[in-house]
């Protein structure tokens, strides 16, 4: 059974994908390109709700690129009309869509190997690992951040039990919410606080690139 596993065929997509993770390249704060990405999606069920829609941005040492991002809307074979008040998705509307299956393989060829980085991440991953398990396919190989607990190791925080939304960490940092809800906007609000947290960071101590994944608590918003 083992053996019939490990030599499974996957998908070109899936095996172009993980040949990203072959190098053995040291990677560094600075040389890393870390994609921050946010998904709608029709509900918080992570059994039942489904993607509506993928939006990132591409960082790397300190810089964001706005050229290198990413923006995709999915087919609502699901939907949910009260969310619609939150996101702004209808089911038909004028935006292009795609099947989950081409968003999914269009956002594994655009994140490649890099570190992701979400605020909330642990839904955000979940939802997307399980629109691959619909595909047949692994779980992302990726490291990932969270920015509220990337937050929580910063001197500024000083209620460790608390909770911090998107909404929130805005306000502390003073980042205007434009296009907030929408993919692409959330993950260029996040995109900003994630520099603003790794700025702070730097000015309390040295840290490496290592130092942001120490002492994650994986517990989270599911």
């Amino acid at each position: 059974m083992l053996n019939w596993l490990k030599h499974k065929d996957y998908p070109d997509f899936w095996n172009e994908y993980h040949k990203n993770f072959n190098s053995k390249t040291a990677h560094t704060l600075t040389t890393t390109r870390f994609v921050i990405f946010d998904t709608e999606t029709t509900g918080l069920n992570t059994q039942t709700d489904r993607i509506l829609s993928i939006g990132a941005i591409g960082l790397t040492g300190n810089v964001i690129d706005i050229t290198d991002s990413f923006e995709m809307y999915i087919t609502q074979d699901t939907f949910n009309p009260e969310t619609v008040k939150i996101h702004g998705i209808l089911k038909q509307g004028h935006i292009t869509k795609v099947s989950e299956k081409e968003a999914i393989q269009l956002f594994l060829e655009y994140i490649k190997d890099s570190i992701l980085v979400a605020h909330h991440t642990r839904f955000d991953l979940t939802m997307i690992n399980n629109a691959l398990a619909r595909l047949q396919l692994p779980k992302l190989k990726n490291k990932t951040l969270d920015t509220e607990i990337l937050f929580k190791k910063t001197k500024l925080c000083n209620q460790h039990n608390q909770r911090y939304s998107l909404d929130k960490l805005c306000n502390i940092f003073n980042i205007a919410m434009h296009d907030r809800h929408t993919a692409s906007g959330d993950a260029y609000i996040t995109s900003l606080i994630f520099l603003k947290i790794i700025a702070l960071l730097k000015k309390e101590r040295k840290i490496t690139l290592k130092d942001l994944f120490f002492g994650q608590n994986r517990r989270g918003l599911l």
